[in-house]
């Protein structure tokens, strides 16, 4: 149909007739498969298991009595805030880097895609350094801070900081590449129907792009609640206060309170457990056929809105 955003064209089978998808022989395809099962279990089941298993080591009691300790319900409750924050941040970061460097052409681009990548080059311990640097009591922005009565490091500010650095590129690298193969022709259909800039990008790009976004989101969420090393060197240590789970953990195994460490560290797997099924029920929605995904809309609407 003319005159919409994307067509229709149904799913197209990529197998031919009387052609093997495997050619290897089947001893050797079954041994790669032995292979990746022996790494699975060795290096992610097993300790994963063990996880659990130590946490109900003394029996039901002893676990939830770990999780129902004040000082473990306010990591949880801290580790939720954090990300509460810094996804939402690095997702509107995300689209405004993405929307920036795949529709526009600036001086300077490469640079913020360098930029953007910098979180996976440095080690979160020299990140947490950084903000110290910056915002510590003897920092650059210290005895301003000090001054104004203002807690950034070893205070909620500063975790949240140190997490939106570590997370920031995992909505933007998502997005980046889906938006720069599907070009600007839609955008362009659209602004010349009469739609606005913002129209344009809610009704037209961000629906195209908007499992490379919630992947991006999924992703992000997981390392914001599960990040230790800028975390710890931001946060002090302090017990109840500035502790999220995986600091918290430390501490209860520091104790050689291990049923607690191990109870705590479960509901972290859980966590990792149910994104990880997000992630892949994401990932098969977004590879369904065109033809089962709803009908693109019209850019004649786009027009009559205006």
């Amino acid at each position: 149909m003319a005159g919409t955003i994307a067509f229709r064209t149904g799913s197209v089978s990529c197998k031919t007739a009387g052609r093997p998808a495997i050619t290897e022989p089947a001893p050797v395809r079954w041994a790669l498969i032995g292979v990746s099962l022996s790494f699975l279990g060795l290096f992610l089941l097993i300790p994963l298991a063990g996880v659990f298993v130590e946490a109900f080591r003394k029996g039901a009691g002893a676990f939830f009595a770990g999780l129902r300790d004040p000082a473990a319900l306010a990591a949880v409750k801290l580790t939720l805030l954090v990300a509460a924050i810094a996804v939402p941040v690095n997702c509107v970061f995300g689209l405004a880097a993405s929307w920036a460097i795949a529709k526009f052409n600036f001086v300077g681009k490469n640079l913020l895609i360098t930029l953007i990548d910098l979180p996976f080059a440095v080690s979160p311990v020299i990140s947490g350094l950084i903000y110290i640097l910056v915002y510590g009591l003897h920092g650059w922005l210290g005895p301003f801070l000090a001054a104004h009565d203002i807690e950034i490091i070893f205070a909620v500010p500063g975790i949240v900081l140190a997490t939106l650095f570590v997370t920031f590129p995992f909505v933007a690298r998502e997005v980046i590449p889906l938006m720069q193969v599907q070009g600007n022709d839609d955008e362009e259909a659209a602004i010349t129907l009469g739609a606005g800039g913002l129209q344009t990008f809610f009704r037209v790009t961000l629906p195209n792009v908007k499992w490379a976004v919630l992947y991006g989101v999924i992703l992000c969420n997981a390392r914001a609640m599960g990040e230790f090393g800028a975390v710890s060197v931001v946060s002090g240590h302090i017990r109840g206060k500035t502790s999220t789970m995986p600091l918290h953990v430390e501490i209860l195994y520091n104790e050689y309170n291990f049923v607690a460490a191990f109870a705590v560290a479960s509901l972290l797997a859980l966590l990792a457990l149910a994104t990880l099924a997000l992630k892949s029920f994401v990932e098969w929605r977004s590879r369904r056929p065109l033809a089962e995904m709803p009908e693109a809309i019209p850019l004649e609407d786009l027009a009559h809105e205006h």
